[in-house]
């Protein structure tokens, strides 16, 4: 069985989507790490005794010092693919050129890359809008498009839109964690 590491910031539902659906039936989930010690998702690892680290970023003094304690403490889980699932970090070279790891973003890239891609991508001029799961390389959500997908805008309110679009998140990361594993082969 594959082993997976998942990356997370906040409230933890896309970690919590992985473990309901691929956790111990598809992949083994070896650790959930966390740079904030008050996220929400901290709960879901230990509802399924997952082995957690907590590193807050605030702690080091520059990005790539940061990024070698999040590499550090991957090598020891030694998972097969590391999922950022909500992990609200810009990751350096130091991280992205030794980790094999995908990002799930909420837009069509390379459409709305970093924040506000949910807001951004609902004004923009297009008649869809979605999410991406995409390999992560050290351009900002700029890496290779692992899957896609597309939610209609037309006749929905922002907080519909933001609402589909959070539910199909979770399918679709899910997905690509099958389909990046598929590729590491």
């Amino acid at each position: 069985m594959k082993k997976i590491a998942i990356l997370f910031s906040g409230t933890g539902t896309n970690l919590q989507y992985i473990l309901e659906h691929l956790h111990a039936k598809e992949v083994e989930v070896v650790v959930a790490l966390t740079n904030k010690a008050d996220a929400g998702g901290i709960q879901f690892a230990n509802e399924y005794n997952i082995p957690l680290e907590v590193i807050e970023s605030a702690s080091f003094d520059t990005r790539e010092s940061f990024d070698a304690e999040l590499v550090h403490a991957l090598h020891y889980y030694k998972p097969d693919l590391t999922v950022l699932a909500g992990f609200m970090r810009i990751l350096t070279p130091t991280f992205t050129e030794q980790i094999k790891a995908i990002n799930l973003h909420p837009s069509l890239l390379p459409l709305h890359k970093g924040l506000m891609a949910i807001e951004r991508s609902y004004d923009d001029e297009n008649e869809t809008g979605g999410v991406t799961v995409h390999w992560v390389s050290s351009e900002l959500d700029g890496g290779q498009v692992i899957l896609q997908k597309e939610i209609q805008k037309e006749n929905k309110s922002f907080e519909e839109y933001e609402l589909e679009v959070k539910g199909i998140e979770k399918v679709a990361l899910a997905e690509g964690v099958m389909v990046a594993l598929d590729n590491l082969d």
